[in-house]
């Protein structure tokens, strides 16, 4: 698939104001800093689309962008805020859930993970939530260029052995790097295929 177009409609903080299109939605979701800002960027051959920050946790709105007047590309806010206090976690995790739940255009949800760490408890407990509600998704690995080739790779199959245990079978997942431009077309052809079956 061709970006051709790539242009911000809306930011709000509730599913229920978000566009009233019946165009089907591709959100992306992660923790904190795991480069969801550069993907986006990455993926809409955009510098600045999605606004990118050495601080964690600046997304935090529910952003909607029109790719090919086709399609809704979402940016949602991370999750686990090391910094955010209690009650504006507890803000985003409803504004966030309550998005994944209850929109129905989602189509589905790419959940970044950043492949130089360990499978981490949040991230897995995200994923059985997700399972648990039927909600589809895809595991979008990110910054594959700040490993070794063989590094990534072990790091990538550690996480798939560690689904394993919960999972009979496994969520497509991709391999990416936004430096080096990695999993680009894998990913948009993808949500191609995907929208020739709606």
């Amino acid at each position: 698939m061709d970006v051709k177009s790539a242009e911000f409609i809306i930011s709000n903080t509730d599913y229920k104001k978000c566009p009233e299109s019946k165009l089907p939605e591709y959100a992306f979701i992660g923790r904190s800093n795991v480069g969801k800002s550069s993907l986006i960027n990455m993926l809409c051959n955009r510098k600045d689309l999605a606004m990118t920050s050495s601080k964690p946790g600046k997304t935090l709105l529910i952003n909607h962008f029109l790719i090919n007047n086709n399609w809704h590309l979402v940016d949602l806010p991370g999750y686990g805020y090391a910094t955010a206090g209690k009650k504006m976690r507890d803000k985003l995790q409803e504004m966030i859930e309550s998005y994944i739940l209850y929109r129905e255009q989602l189509t589905c949800l790419f959940l970044l993970i950043d492949c130089r760490h360990e499978p981490q408890k949040i991230d897995l407990d995200f994923m059985e939530w997700l399972g648990e509600n039927g909600v589809p998704f895809c595991i979008v690995f990110t910054k594959l260029d700040k490993l070794t080739h063989a590094k990534g790779v072990s790091n990538v199959q550690a996480y798939k052995d560690k689904l394993k245990e919960q999972w009979e079978e496994l969520p497509t997942i991709f391999l990416t790097s936004s430096e080096k431009r990695n999993g680009r077309e894998d990913i948009l052809n993808y949500i191609a295929e995907v929208n020739k079956t709606l």
